[in-house]
């Protein structure tokens, strides 16, 4: 299959420079928002810009989904930056829209504590966001998969069924899938707080599944600082000053992998994916900054 992977220079320039008004035309292709600044709300917002993000998360709740399986900080690459759910928060707040920040418990970091340590709990005081450790609610719903790979069904809490869903992920290589973006971060909707037999089915095969009925209304991948090596907690910061975004998720991981140096092809859950039709993978219009011009070679877990 050729791969089209393409950058419109006019849009590239109006999102490198904050032009309010730009918009996304439709067509065949999955866009993808790139872009590269200093650490910053204005920097988020340029990414959200183009992608109506107050017209398209409307009529429902909205979950941002963080990454928090450590409790170490976002300058180490682990955890989801702040700054990009504030801004997120921002952008639905001036929709009128509901919002609330979400993570499970993991085998090893409790939610709530990795919400205390890494901020976010002091960022949704100050702007009275609920953050919910979903591993503690209680209504939850079976979901049945037809043609699993290797779950027939999930049970989640009732919430994530009636909400929108915004995986703000961090850019990180991992040992397991090789990395973790907007689609492995999906994994963390399951409430189950020891995970450890999710991995044992085969997690890659578990990361189709749970996408294959969870689909992400928008991906935010914060790559401010990423991080390579031994990920996705003890591996090394790498400073990206990048933020992608998209409302594909395969064709927004694609892109992510791709700045990463990894093909897409060769990473069995963005590939299968893409096989299942839950997203491209070669059909993808990048706006804003060109990927080689950007790409880093990562070190994999």
């Amino acid at each position: 299959m050729r791969r089209r992977l393409l950058v419109r220079g006019s849009a590239s320039e109006r999102v490198r420079t904050g032009v309010v008004g730009y918009h996304l035309t439709e067509n065949r292709l999955a866009e993808v928002v790139l872009v590269r600044g200093q650490r910053s709300l204005e920097t988020v917002k340029k990414a959200l810009d183009p992608l109506d993000v107050q017209e398209r998360l409307t009529d429902k709740p909205v979950l941002l989904k963080v990454n928090f399986i450590t409790t170490k900080t976002w300058e180490t690459g682990a955890t989801t930056d702040p700054i990009i759910v504030e801004a997120l928060i921002q952008e639905i707040r001036e929709a009128d829209g509901r919002v609330f920040v979400v993570e499970s418990d993991a085998t090893v970091t409790r939610a709530d504590r990795a919400a205390e340590a890494t901020g976010m709990l002091d960022l949704c005081r100050r702007y009275k966001v609920q953050f919910i450790n979903l591993s503690k609610m209680k209504e939850r719903v079976a979901v049945k998969i037809q043609g699993c790979e290797t779950l027939g069904s999930i049970t989640v809490p009732r919430l994530v069924l009636e909400s929108h869903v915004v995986s703000a992920a961090k850019m990180k290589t991992h040992g397991d899938t090789t990395v973790t973006l907007g689609l492995k971060n999906m994994f963390g909707l399951l409430p189950d707080r020891f995970k450890g037999k999710y991995h044992l089915k085969g997690i890659e095969k578990v990361i189709v599944d749970i996408n294959s009925v969870l689909r992400p209304s928008l991906v935010v991948i914060d790559g401010f600082i990423a991080m390579e090596g031994y990920g996705p907690v003890n591996g090394d910061p790498v400073k990206m000053d990048l933020v992608l975004a998209g409302y594909d998720p395969v064709a927004t991981d694609a892109t992510a992998a791709r700045v990463m140096g990894f093909d897409p092809h060769r990473i069995y859950h963005i590939r299968r994916c893409h096989e299942k039709g839950l997203g491209e993978i070669d059909q993808i219009q990048v706006v804003g900054e060109r990927i080689e011009e950007v790409k880093r070679c990562f070190k994999p877990a």
